[in-house]
């Protein structure tokens, strides 16, 4: 690196932000090291340890960097297809690196409530304004009332995929249960809102 001009402040965090985000899908939550990010990041682990006290809070970190693709709410002009492909999408990227590294960090990190807590809150929302983005669409399109415009409700979907995750130890739910959600569940409780 002779000649190279020496990064510093956001410039280097990013660096070891990449870093650490490559690492964690090249190896895993299991093999994120201090040492490893540092050669990675073109740094010494002693910037690492400045911004992050351990390599759970690195990895927490690293993690919220690889999710931040927001989430587009598709618009097809219909609210069950852009219902049914956002979650198809998100199914999809549970089997993807993104979600083989989530589910390391959440193993790997159970025994540090606060960056477990952090991780958590993360993923807490849902995705939130992408889904209520789509319900104001199909609201403008006359497919729902407003009263179906609710946060609580407009996760429900992603609530309950998530539920599949967890209780049938899946990592990457049925299409017809996608759709059973859908049909069965979403729609029904945004159309029932509408008369309550």
């Amino acid at each position: 690196m002779e000649g190279a001009t020496r990064r510093r402040g956001a410039a280097l965090e990013q660096a070891i932000l990449n870093a650490a985000a490559d690492e964690l899908i090249e190896s895993g939550y299991a093999g994120l090291t201090m040492d490893r990010v540092a050669k990675r990041a073109g740094t010494n682990k002693n910037a690492i340890y400045r911004r992050w006290p351990n390599r759970a809070a690195l990895g927490v970190a690293a993690y919220r960097q690889l999710a931040e693709v927001e989430l587009h709410p598709p618009d097809t002009g219909d609210l069950r297809t852009d219902v049914l492909t956002m979650l198809r999408r998100i199914n999809g990227d549970q089997s993807s690196p993104r979600g083989d590294v989530l589910r390391g960090l959440l193993a790997g990190i159970g025994d540090e409530p606060e960056l477990l807590a952090q991780l958590q809150n993360q993923l807490g929302d849902g995705g939130l304004k992408a889904w209520l983005t789509m319900l104001v669409r199909a609201v403008a399109r006359g497919e729902l009332s407003a009263e179906a415009l609710h946060p609580r409700v407009a996760t429900v979907a992603i609530g309950l995929l998530r539920n599949e995750y967890l209780t049938q130890g899946l990592a990457t739910v049925p299409d017809a249960t996608i759709v059973e959600i859908v049909d069965e569940v979403f729609l029904p409780l945004l159309k029932g809102r509408e008369r309550a």
